[in-house]
């Protein structure tokens, strides 16, 4: 009997696993993950778990009696370690090895702590990282009332972070590499609004690069090329690392992360990869693209199982991510580059409105804060020429564009 093996415990690794056995698949499925837990989403780890809102079992993918029921044999809490082609074989830290027919990689990302030279004082006591349900336990049992909390880094979990630890009733400072947070990807005056949004909030948005963490005094100390301060609590957000270790031992071709084609194969005909970990190429697009996203892990779990099963579909959709920051809800479509055009359709001041991003005329993204039940028309708009007065203008009817 067929054996495939999913080496992963993410959402992407949980998808591939319950659309085949959905897609009729009856031959023996295993899928392994360093994690104790059982796949769950990560969004909630920087929102509602982290708020204190949500609990695992609403953000679990299956629970346990499912994959009793759907035959999948778990393996959890023992890292891969190696892929060994020519016996078609997963080898465990343990030193069991587990065969396959076909494997999907579906590893993931890890927390960067500042690349080959990690920041200093990344692993003292109070320091943490967001990637796992483990570090979110860990974060969450220190962001108290009056906590001062320090964000190393910008990015979306950064400032997703800040904005729950503000609203947890702690003390913030972000420490952002940049003036305008997220400018660089989405145009000044789209990062604009949220370093004010933030600023209106409480929260001490410092244009500064952190050096090193150390502790003095029982207390930590942020050191920084504008000088330092103390916290009580550091969050290290600065990006993500795809875990393409495996892959590299299976000898699958490489670059920012396992090259796969529109239907996410790998040089190597018997695996696949899907993920954070997977730079595939979109035929929307017609470029090879790696994304880190929730929507990307469903989607490409999805089309992983259609294509073990047989069938001819391909990576078409746009990238799709969404955040929620004090107020601020926002979906965002599409692919732009950092020297596109940014237009606003509506009031940023009332904080409703719409942005898009043109490369020209042509509509490379678009985004929709505080306005509900519009995404797919935006969807739908993205890849078309349209003039940016029109697209400015209210009086035209969004789905007259």
């Amino acid at each position: 009997m067929e054996s495939i093996v999913i080496a992963g415990g993410g959402l992407a690794a949980a998808t591939v696993a319950s659309e085949l056995r959905e897609r009729g698949y009856a031959g023996a499925l295993t899928l392994i993950s360093e994690e104790n837990e059982l796949p769950y989403e990560r969004p909630p780890l920087s929102k509602g778990f982290l708020q204190g809102k949500d609990e695992p079992e609403s953000f679990t993918v299956h629970d346990a009696p499912w994959h009793e029921q759907h035959d999948v044999s778990l393996r959890l809490g023992v890292p891969a370690i190696s892929v060994e082609t020519a016996k078609q074989q997963v080898l465990l830290a343990d030193g069991r090895a587990v065969n396959y027919d076909q494997l999907v990689l579906a590893t993931g990302s890890r927390a960067s702590l500042g690349g080959e030279n990690p920041m200093p004082g990344y692993d003292l006591p109070g320091v943490h990282v967001l990637r796992t349900l483990a570090d979110a336990k860990s974060l969450r049992a220190e962001l108290t009332e009056g906590a001062q909390v320090a964000v190393i880094g910008s990015g979306w979990i950064g400032m997703e972070v800040a904005a729950t630890a503000r609203q947890r009733g702690a003390r913030v400072t972000v420490y952002s590499p940049s003036e305008v947070p997220l400018a660089k990807v989405f145009g000044e005056r789209f990062g604009h609004y949220l370093l004010e949004l933030h600023q209106r909030h409480g929260v001490d948005v410092r244009t500064a690069r952190a050096q090193g963490i150390e502790q003095v005094d029982g207390h930590l100390q942020v050191l920084s090329d504008a000088g330092s301060s103390r916290a009580d609590v550091v969050l290290l957000a600065i990006g993500a690392r795809p875990n393409l270790q495996l892959a590299e031992t299976a000898g699958l071709d490489v670059d920012s992360g396992v090259i796969v084609d529109a239907s996410l194969r790998t040089s190597n005909s018997k695996i696949f990869a899907v993920g954070d970990i997977a730079q595939a190429f979109n035929t929307r697009l017609r470029r090879q693209l790696r994304v880190e996203h929730w929507d990307n892990a469903i989607r490409q779990g999805k089309l992983a199982a259609a294509t073990l099963m047989g069938e001819e579909e391909s990576y078409d959709w746009l990238p799709y991510f969404f955040t929620d920051q004090f107020d601020l809800g926002m979906e965002y479509v599409g692919h732009n580059s950092p020297d596109d055009t940014s237009v606003v359709r509506g009031s940023v001041e009332s904080g409703e409105f719409l942005l898009f991003w043109q490369d020209g005329r042509r509509i490379t993204a678009a985004a929709n804060v505080n306005i509900w039940d519009v995404n797919d028309q935006l969807r739908e708009l993205v890849g078309r020429e349209i003039p940016a007065e029109r697209l400015a203008d209210t009086g035209i009817e969004l789905g007259d564009l």
